[in-house]
């Protein structure tokens, strides 16, 4: 008989699998289930993706255990993607590894600077997936309560400061954030970095989503700050902004220690990133990005529907975070068109449901 890790009796499931599989196992012809519990869309691949991956398949790189790390090429591509948005040039072979997917990338770091005990301060709501990796390794999630203030979500800079302990490890933002669509503005960030700065206290930032951005806000990052490039980590895919889920393609960019650590802990995890994926990743990093902003207005047009017509919120968010989080449900807008979104009033009438949309894919 095998024994249960203790590590294991803080970790919750999604509930996101088992609103599939019902959903899979009792199909409805006569009312086709809007899919709003996952992150899966409908949205179209950057033109690069098939192609290069096919003309790929077939070459020795596709198959193979090495790099470790990820190829040069690849991770040239991202220091060149990053250097373009953040301007901060990380060193392709020093200060950036590659990664079987965003998730992989977050786990690795925290086992690479997180000890059993120690604290990590995530936003209250947060995705289940950073709370539960959080304690996988052994740390302990300490929540910061986003606010509903005017209809938007703001972090409470207040409860960030009182949140902070001789046991906190690291800060961990997400901006977009998911699920809440919680965004950073200037003076957010410009307080965030001053208490990193004052405080001693590194920054794992979550940039998978940072263009998905609605209503003319602007992408903004903390690398621009003076004396955080030194105190920042960050971890970014393919799956958001490029839709594409299934190449498994991340990343972690940093200071060239925490980076050779997190890159050990990544090859004893997973050994090697995925192959087959490489080449076709690299050709989307270099290429037009110009999908990613129409893949923005057509899920903008679907969260103004949401808000403006149905006025609701929505999937069970326990284990999402902490009493915020608890008080609200999930609607995911990435995978359904208009016109199946527009359906959502009736299907909720009479229905009481927190005010709160997820305002990303």
């Amino acid at each position: 008989m095998f024994k249960r890790a203790q590590r294991l009796e803080a970790v919750r499931g999604f509930g996101i699998d088992r609103v599939a599989a019902d959903a899979d196992a009792r199909p409805r012809p006569d009312r086709p289930v809007l899919r709003m519990e996952n992150l899966d869309t409908d949205l179209p691949l950057p033109p690069e993706a098939i192609p290069a991956t096919r003309e790929a398949l077939e070459t020795p790189p596709a198959n193979s255990w090495l790099p470790f790390t990820g190829d040069h090429d690849l991770r040239a591509a991202i220091s060149d993607f990053v250097a373009e948005r953040t301007g901060h040039r990380y060193d392709p072979e020093r200060e950036i590894v590659i990664t079987s997917g965003g998730m992989e990338a977050l786990l690795d770091v925290l086992l690479a600077t997180v000890d059993p005990g120690d604290e990590v301060l995530v936003t209250d709501p947060t995705y289940a997936g950073f709370v539960n990796r959080i304690r996988l390794v052994g740390g302990e999630p300490r929540f910061v309560s986003f606010r509903n203030i005017g209809g938007e979500w703001r972090l409470a800079l207040d409860a960030l400061h009182a949140a902070i302990s001789e046991r906190t490890a690291l800060l961990f933002l997400m901006s977009p954030s998911m699920p809440s669509g919680g965004w950073l503005d200037e003076d957010d960030w410009s307080a965030v970095c001053d208490l990193c700065r004052e405080r001693h206290l590194p920054l794992l930032y979550d940039t998978a989503m940072e263009r998905l951005l609605f209503d003319g806000r602007p992408l903004l990052h903390p690398l621009r700050s003076e004396g955080m490039p030194e105190r920042t980590v960050i971890v970014g895919s393919l799956s958001k902004e490029h839709r594409m889920i299934g190449w498994r393609v991340g990343w972690i960019c940093g200071p060239a220690r925490t980076i050779e650590d997190a890159g050990w802990v990544h090859v004893y995890n997973t050994t090697t990133p995925t192959g087959i994926a490489r080449v076709a990743a690299t050709a989307v990093l270099r290429g037009d990005q110009a999908h990613v902003a129409r893949c923005v207005a057509e899920l903008e047009r679907r969260r103004n529907l949401m808000l403006e017509e149905a006025a609701i919120a929505a999937t069970p968010m326990l284990g999402w975070g902490d009493e915020v989080a608890a008080r609200h449900v999930r609607f995911v807008f990435s995978a359904e068109p208009t016109e199946r979104l527009a359906t959502i009033p009736e299907r909720v009438a009479g229905t009481r449901l927190a005010a709160a949309v997820e305002s990303r894919a």
